[in-house]
């Protein structure tokens, strides 16, 4: 084998493997833009469909005519920024729903799936608390029966999360062992936090006008931070507080 048959092969090699890294379909980019304006077009009308509007109410809104709509949500022809932000704005979405990858309707779906999951683990949470405080108490599920008027078969599937167990009886079984309704509530996830501050919130509203205006004020919040330091104290030491106020005072 020669020099020239040498080099020959290499030139052949390198040929083929500069042939396997190129793509087999370059990009065009008028197919893409063809694609994005469907993409926009897709998230357009569900968003529309998704608040009930019409072509034409949205037509109304960008002073266009309903045709024109038709054409954006077909990917024919794609709106503006200006006009995508009110659109954003009259159908109730955020702008950038128009260049997410997902619709709302698969959102919806998604959202009625992981709800129905929290409700089934919230109906197991509650009915060990049920079962708990029952046990506490050493009540047999026959005890509750009697104290509550429910068949011991159904607080056995209400023990066990199988059935959700109604408002109205959950509140006699909660008093048949010893607990309010604040027992059962949700605390950890992100809707108990949120469950939690609104309550919170109706207390502070109900308080007196001088103690809200005196909470609310930020420079405030050292003498509040004192006052739960001494919420907190044992009574002896809030005794030998207090009289050392008082012996300054004095």
């Amino acid at each position: 084998m020669t020099f020239g048959d040498v080099s020959a092969r290499l030139k052949h090699n390198r040929e083929a493997a500069e042939a396997q890294t190129q793509p087999a379909n370059p990009l065009d980019p008028a197919e893409s833009y063809r694609i994005r304006g469907k993409m926009v077009g897709v998230l357009l009308r569900d968003a529309r469909l998704k608040v009930g509007r019409s072509l034409e109410d949205c037509a109304r809104k960008l002073n266009v005519q309903p045709e024109q709509i038709e054409q954006w949500e077909l990917g024919e022809d794609v709106p503006s920024l200006p006009q995508l932000e009110l659109l954003a704005y009259f159908l109730d979405v955020p702008v950038s729903h128009f260049w997410s990858t997902t619709t709302l309707q698969a959102s919806e779906q998604d959202y009625s799936r992981v709800q129905d999951e929290y409700m089934r683990l919230r109906d197991r949470m509650i009915g060990a608390l049920l079962r708990q405080a029952r046990e506490a108490l050493e009540l047999s599920q026959e005890d509750l029966s009697a104290a509550s008027g429910l068949s011991v078969e159904l607080i056995d599937h209400y023990e066990f999360g199988e059935v959700s167990i109604p408002m109205h009886e959950l509140t006699v079984l909660a008093n048949g062992v010893k607990k309010n309704i604040d027992y059962f509530l949700e605390s950890s996830s992100h809707i108990g936090e949120l469950l939690s501050m609104r309550e919170d919130w109706k207390h502070f509203a109900h308080l007196p006008d001088d103690i809200r205006q005196f909470a609310a004020n930020p420079l405030n919040i050292g003498f509040i931070e004192i006052a739960i330091m001494l919420s907190q104290m044992p009574t002896d030491r809030l005794r030998r507080v207090g009289e050392s106020v008082l012996n300054i005072t004095m």
